[in-house]
């Protein structure tokens, strides 16, 4: 454990392949793609996908080409959707790994189509529309004029329209007039696509939290993302476990130094935190280079000499303190971040609290040059 770098993210593949499996429970009939963008949600993108794979999982999601290219060139040969693109992207290379593209502007459509002329073969595109997030997909008053460009590729056979998709601005509160809204929105895009002669082999619109709390927009396939990984999308309406998921991350290192202090002494940038009586202070050899959030500063929790205790002062680039009390610690005790809880440490929904945020950010922001150590799912 921790030969070359102090610290260690271990995933749990087995969780990651359950997950999966609970996830195509609650889809009911829909197939599912699990969403394994940003380097799987910083699990690792190739493991994490290959385990949900082998829990059911039968497509792919990633925002960037690059992530779709990387899971083709090691072996990976489920359908895999990319989204997220800019003018310029390698369209060709794309269609020609057999890479399905989201296509949402006149532009996108203009670029995959002449890459699918310059190849001799057809693209396989899913167009996106934009329902009410106001972020990707086309506009709705754009709509109807990308869709009569679509026709004519699709007629010409340039392209194949695979899916029509959105996505949700407030599924995380599956009451909010928005979800309903969006919902009918995207029946009405649907509705004005086969108008035109534009008929999708695959409608999707529900992301985790639509998976877990909206039957309704089950459609044909969904997308979860974060309850891939085991952590629940709307934990004010339910913890991981009432969805059937277990978390897949565990973040921990060893302790660096342990040294005495007295009272009155100032801890770390600013003297932040300051020791009310004689005590202990561990450093841990973490920080926000590798992704442990500066916002968690004095409230971020970790598990370490039997006891949960709380960040002391400033997290630092590559290090932050915890006041141990009188408690005996050494150097190389094991400290734990976050995990799935089991043994009374902090979860990532628990630092996502105490950073003022979601726990989305804690997993997917754990850095590089943290070693990803694997465990179950065969490896």
């Amino acid at each position: 454990m921790m030969s070359t770098f102090p610290a260690e993210a271990v995933v749990d593949l087995d969780a990651v392949r359950t997950n999966a499996a609970a996830l195509r429970e609650h889809a009911r009939g829909a197939e599912v793609m699990a969403v394994v963008k940003a380097g799987g949600y910083g699990h690792g993108l190739l493991p994490v996908a290959r385990a949900a794979l082998a829990g059911g999982a039968s497509w792919l999601g990633v925002a960037q080409l690059s992530e779709a290219l990387a899971l083709r060139e090691a072996g990976v040969e489920a359908p895999v959707l990319s989204w997220l693109h800019a003018p310029g992207a390698d369209m060709a290379a794309a269609i020609a790994a057999d890479i399905d593209i989201s296509v949402a502007a006149a532009w996108a459509l203009e670029e995959v189509v002449a890459a699918a002329r310059h190849l001799g073969r057809s693209a396989r595109v899913h167009l996106k529309v934009d329902t009410g997030l106001g972020r990707g997909g086309t506009a709705p008053a754009d709509w109807s004029d990308l869709l009569a460009a679509v026709a004519t590729a699709q007629a010409e056979g340039s392209v194949e329209v695979v899916g029509i998709w959105s996505h949700y601005a407030w599924a995380d509160a599956p009451t909010h007039p928005t979800v309903v809204r969006q919902q009918q929105a995207f029946t009405d895009a649907l509705e004005v696509a086969a108008g035109l002669g534009v008929r999708p082999q695959l409608r999707h619109l529900a992301n985790s939290a639509a998976t877990l709390t909206n039957s309704g927009a089950h459609l044909d396939l969904v997308r979860p993302g974060i309850a891939l990984y085991g952590l629940s999308p709307v934990p004010d309406l339910g913890s991981p476990a009432a969805y059937g998921l277990r978390p897949a991350m565990t973040l921990r290192a060893r302790l660096s130094l342990v040294k005495r202090v007295g009272a009155g002494q100032g801890v770390s940038y600013g003297h932040a935190y300051t020791t009310a009586a004689e005590t202990t202070l561990g450093l841990v050899p973490l920080g926000y280079a590798d992704g442990v959030p500066r916002h968690a500063s004095n409230t971020g929790p970790v598990l370490v000499a039997g006891a949960r205790r709380t960040v002391a002062g400033r997290v630092c680039m590559d290090q932050f303190v915890v006041d141990l009390g009188d408690d005996h610690a050494a150097a190389g005790d094991v400290v734990v971040l976050f995990g799935p809880g089991d043994d009374g440490e902090p979860t990532a929904q628990d630092w996502a609290d105490a950073a003022g945020t979601i726990s989305y950010e804690i997993v997917s922001r754990v850095g590089s040059r943290v070693p990803r150590t694997y465990v179950g799912g065969g490896s």
